[in-house]
Parts: structure tokens; sequence; C-alpha cells
């Protein structure tokens, strides 16, 4: 029996965009709720976020079962979006994409990576501050408040 990881890592290119898409849209949809408005990971363009950004898919027997969108900005090293389909949340997919978050940061010369989530999103933000992350700003938008954390990354 291989110990490898049940699904595959690999860097999205445009044909994943819909894919992509979709996974973000269920993995977000019951926020809805919580939010009153829609979390905007769904309504992001997926397609321009593979030309200009770096996004990583999770598949499984073809199927997209996650996504992660990174990309460089003033502040350094972002994870812009983290998704995983309901069905394969608690399975370590998340773990692994924001394992392989930290690995890409550190390649690419950053001693720190960075995200932001909703205050709404506590669960999200109570797994991010148990693996390292620490809250450093809030931002207040319109209708939302946006909770920034970073951890430092050890070579």
């Amino acid at each position: 029996m291989s110990s490898a990881a049940p699904w595959l890592l690999r860097r999205a290119d445009a044909s994943d965009a819909a894919s992509v898409a979709a996974c973000a849209v269920e993995a977000f949809r019951h926020y809805i709720p919580r939010l009153g408005l829609t979390p905007i990971p769904m309504t992001k363009d997926y397609g321009a976020a593979i030309a200009n950004a770096q996004v990583w898919v999770a598949t499984q027997q073809g199927e997209t079962i996650a996504a992660l969108v990174l990309d460089v900005t003033d502040e350094g090293f972002l994870i812009d979006v983290i998704a995983v389909r309901p069905g394969h949340q608690g399975t370590g997919v998340g773990r692994a994409l924001l394992e392989l978050a930290e690995r890409e940061a550190l390649r690419q010369g950053h001693q720190s990576i960075y995200l932001f989530t909703n205050e709404k999103m506590t669960e999200n933000r109570a797994l991010y501050e148990r693996i390292g992350y620490v809250e450093y700003k809030r931002l207040a938008l319109a209708q939302r408040t946006r909770v920034f954390l970073r951890k430092p990354l050890k070579k």
C-alpha cells in the first residue's frame, strides 16, 4: 500500500479555470447566510488568476477537489484563495495546499506568508492561528471586515 496522497497537486492551466471557480463556489457558498453577502472567492475571475498569479489545484480521479491561489503583493507572499470542496474537507488536502504555499514562499525568497479572511469566518481564523498565523491588522470595508494574518517561515 502506497503512502502517497490520494490526490495530485499541480499548477493550474487555462483549462482549469471553470473547475477552480466551481470548487470555490462549493467551498464558500455556506458562508452566504452568515456574511449576508457573496464571499469574494465565489466571484473571482479564475482565468485571470491562472494567467497572472500562481494557481494550484488538487485533483482526484480527474476532478478538482481543492484550489489555491498565490500571489506576490506589496505586502509580500499572499495566499489569496484556498478552497476545498466540502466533501474533501478534513482529509488533509487543505493542509497539503497550505504547506505547498509555504514551500513556494520560501522558494521564491520570502521570509513570511500572509492571508486575509472575513472576521465572521471564525473557523478559518482558528485553523490559521493553530498552524502559526498571527493577526496583524483589520480592515473595515463597506460590508465586511478583513482580518489579516501572517506566518513567519523557517528555512
